[in-house]
C-alpha cells in the first residue's frame, strides 16, 4: 500500500525552498500530491500572484518530486482531498505549524523547517525594491 503525502500551496515565484519542500515532502512517503492555490483563492486570502495559477501548476507538474497536482480552490478542500485520495500524511512548511493541526483526526500532520533567506516574499520585495532603485536612478 503507498504512502501518499500531500501539501498545498501557492507556489508563486518557484525558488529553491519550493524544492527543498517538495524533496523533503517526497521522502516521507511514495506518492506526492501537491494542491496549487487558484488565482481567485488567493485573491481571496490577500495573495496577489506574479506568476498566473496555469503556469504555476505546470511549472510544479514537472518537478520530479510530484506525482499528482491538482488544484486548491478552498480552505475546506485539506479535509475533503485527505479522506478522498487516502493520505497518510499533511505537509506544510513550519510557518503553518499549528494552523492544520484539526486534520490529525485524518493523518498524520508535519509541519518541515524552511529554506533560510529564501521565500516569494522576499523575492516579490527584492524585485519591487530594485525595480524601484532602477527608475530612480533613470534619466528625467
Amino acid at each position: 500500500m503507498k504512502k501518499i503525502v500531500i501539501t498545498y500551496g501557492t507556489f508563486d515565484l518557484f525558488h529553491i525552498g519550493h524544492l527543498n519542500l517538495l524533496r523533503r515532502l517526497k521522502a516521507c512517503g511514495d506518492y506526492l500530491i501537491v494542491a496549487v492555490s487558484t488565482d481567485e483563492f488567493n485573491a481571496q486570502k490577500g495573495k496577489l500572484t506574479v506568476v498566473p495559477f496555469e503556469h504555476r501548476l505546470e511549472i510544479v507538474n514537472q518537478i520530479k518530486y510530484v506525482d499528482q497536482v491538482l488544484a486548491e480552490h478552498h480552505w475546506e478542500q485539506k479535509r475533503d482531498d485527505i479522506i478522498r485520495l487516502g493520505a497518510s500524511v499533511f505537509g506544510m512548511g513550519h510557518d503553518w505549524e499549528g494552523k492544520f493541526d484539526e486534520l490529525k483526526e485524518y493523518c498524520e500532520v508535519i509541519y518541515l523547517p524552511r529554506t533560510e533567506a529564501i521565500s516569494s516574499e522576499l523575492l516579490k520585495h527584492t524585485l519591487r525594491t530594485d525595480a524601484y532603485a532602477a527608475f530612480e536612478t533613470c534619466p528625467k
